[in-house]
């Protein structure tokens, strides 16, 4: 079965941290844009941060510059979100997508392959 499998979220602390992974399964990242989207209740899905799995250049929303990071390890086909100095509004689900990007890498409609999801709450 092609799948995305994302690791569990979690809860912290304002200034705490989390790391996400995410993996394929039923395919490789080879030269997709890998990346995760995030959606609080209420709020549109936002772009959190993408990673070019050919060339490694990285994108991140203006509003987790500085404090997140994505990485990718092409030995175990994953890639990673470090999340760190979270904030309360960090709060939401977190899906991790992968494919080839024609135009914008933060259309969700871009993307074929999603991830379950995973929570990421952050309280005060």
């Amino acid at each position: 079965e092609v799948q995305l499998v994302e690791s569990v979220g979690g809860s912290v602390q304002a200034g705490g941290s989390l790391s996400l992974s995410c993996t394929p399964s039923g395919f490789t990242f080879d030269d997709y844009t890998v990346g995760w989207f995030r959606q609080a209740p209420g709020k549109e899905r936002e772009g959190v941060s993408f990673i070019n799995n050919d060339d490694g250049r990285t994108y991140y929303g203006e509003f987790v510059k500085g404090r997140f990071t994505i990485s990718s390890d092409n030995a175990k086909n994953t890639v990673y979100l470090q999340m760190n100095s979270l904030k309360p509004e960090d709060t939401a689900v977190y899906y991790c997508v992968a494919d080839w990007v024609r135009n914008s890498r933060l259309d969700p409609r871009e993307y074929d392959y999603w991830g379950q999801g995973t929570q990421v709450t952050v309280s005060s």
